[in-house]
Order: C-alpha cells, then sequence, then structure tokens
C-alpha cells in the first residue's frame, strides 16, 4: 500500500508552501470547526451571544445618536443605519480578537507539527465570518419589522462583504504575527477595537463629517467598508463618496498584501520563539 510522505528539506517547503496550503485543507476544516464549537461552550444561552451583543450595541447607539442626538438616517430607520455598519464592523473587531491570539493558542501544534501556519489565522478569521453570518439574521428582522426594501444595489453586497473579509484578514495576520513576539498586543488589540470603534462611522453616517476631513477621515479603511455596507443596503439616500471609498480600497490592498508578506517573512520564527 502507498502512502504519501512529506519530506521537509531545506528550501523545499518554501517552494511548495502555497501548494501545501491547498493539501493541508483539512486541518484548516478542523481548526475552523474546533473554534466554531468551543466558542460558546458551557454558556447559558450559547450561540445566542453572536446575537445579543451587537443588539444590544445597536439599541445603544440609536438611543444615542438617533434619539438624543437627531443625527440623520440617510432615508433609512435609525436601527437599519447602525446595524449595516455593525456586520462589518463586528466581523473586523472580532477577526481582530481571534486572529491575534491564534498563535498563542496553538503554540503545541505549531512548535510540533509541520503546515503552513498562514492555516492558523486564516481559520480563526472564518470563526468570525460565522458570527458574521449569523448577526444578518438581526438585519433581515429588522428590514421585515421596518417593511424595508433595499434597492437593486444589494447584489453588490457580497463584493463589499470581500473588502471586509480582506481588511479582517491583512490586520489580523500583523497582529497575530507581531503577538507571537510581542506579548504585549494581547493589551494593545483591545484598545485598538475599542478606539476603531469611536473613530468609524459605526452610530452615526460619515456623510456628518465635514466635506474638508472626508478624505482624511477615509484613511481608516473600515470607513470605505461601512459606507459600502450601507449604499448596497439602505439605497439611493446612502451616498457612497467615490475618492474616500478608492481610498480604502488600496489601503486594504496593502494591509492583505503587507499582511501576508510580513507573515511570512517571521513564520519560520514562530515554532522557536513562541
Amino acid at each position: 500500500m502507498k502512502t504519501d510522505l512529506l519530506i521537509i528539506e531545506a528550501g523545499r517547503t518554501e517552494k511548495q508552501y502555497w501548494r501545501d496550503l491547498w493539501r493541508y485543507r483539512e486541518l484548516f476544516y478542523f481548526l475552523a470547526w474546533r473554534d466554531i464549537l468551543v466558542r460558546y461552550k458551557q454558556t447559558a444561552i450559547g450561540i445566542a451571544w453572536a446575537l445579543i451583543r451587537p443588539f444590544l450595541t445597536m439599541v445603544v447607539f440609536t438611543i444615542v445618536f438617533g434619539k438624543l442626538a437627531q443625527l440623520p438616517s440617510s432615508g433609512a430607520p435609525y436601527p437599519i443605519l447602525v446595524f449595516a455598519a455593525m456586520l462589518p464592523w463586528q466581523f473586523f473587531a472580532n477577526a481582530l480578537s481571534e486572529c491575534s491570539n491564534s498563535l498563542i493558542t496553538n503554540a503545541n501544534l505549531i512548535s510540533k507539527v509541520y503546515f503552513p501556519r498562514l492555516v492558523v489565522p486564516a481559520s480563526a478569521v472564518i470563526v468570525s465570518f460565522v458570527d458574521f453570518l449569523i448577526s444578518g439574521m438581526i438585519l433581515l428582522a429588522l428590514l421585515a419589522w421596518y417593511d424595508f426594501v433595499p434597492t437593486w444595489r444589494i447584489v453588490t453586497l457580497p463584493l463589499f462583504i470581500l473588502i471586509a473579509f480582506a481588511a479582517s484578514m491583512g490586520t489580523g495576520l500583523w497582529l497575530a504575527a507581531l503577538n507571537v513576539k510581542y506579548r504585549d498586543f494581547r493589551y494593545i488589540v483591545p484598545f485598538i477595537v475599542q478606539f476603531g470603534l469611536y473613530i468609524s462611522p459605526v452610530g452615526f453616517s460619515s456623510s456628518i463629517v465635514p466635506e474638508q476631513w472626508r478624505l482624511i477621515y477615509s484613511l481608516n479603511p473600515m470607513v470605505g467598508v461601512i459606507d459600502g455596507f450601507r449604499w448596497a443596503i439602505i439605497g439611493n439616500d446612502a451616498q457612497l463618496y467615490l475618492p474616500g471609498f478608492v481610498i480604502s480600497l488600496v489601503l486594504v490592498g496593502l494591509v492583505l498584501m503587507s499582511g501576508i508578506w510580513y507573515f511570512r517573512k517571521v513564520e519560520r520564527t514562530f515554532a522557536d520563539v513562541i
């Protein structure tokens, strides 16, 4: 009986790295499925936490920005405006938290077995994406409750989901790699997530930002992602600031490519440092 043997030679794994990503796809499935199963294990309400957290955040933002501050809602009910932004933001924030600790959590596996380390943070992003899909049920419920029918732009939503995925993956790779060497990032990441929530247009529309500051504001890559989600879901009244969106798109691409480059550069040291 023939068996496939993986021979690790100097330089060989470098040449076959991207092919190995496909060969180790079952490990990718296993890590993602394991994390999904244990994410809400031994909790009283289980997976419902994926619905409760974004829902309560939406309620608070609706009261503060919609009722008290009376900010514009781009022609849509304010809860829909907020939740159209909560979806990509929650996905991004969860991905950062999961990715930053993914290599540390799987230290025993990394130090003993060869496989492309890129599998680990990638599986962590998938886990966050599952929460994203579950949270999408709240958006569907809100659309039905307010009898709000999206326009044809809703067909472009997968494009913006892909951009959100790229932003999450790129930033997650940077944080995962840096956290192996500098454990300070376990404290920095929660601060980044909290600070990012305040400077991103989650609770309000980015249209309230003065025109002279819109371009600078768009240097936050999540601005373009959030505006894209609202443009696709809300419709004609949610205008997409094209120059800012292009800047966000370019920045997301740079973050993703640089994240892959840096991760691959330091990947060979993980087993020694971790």
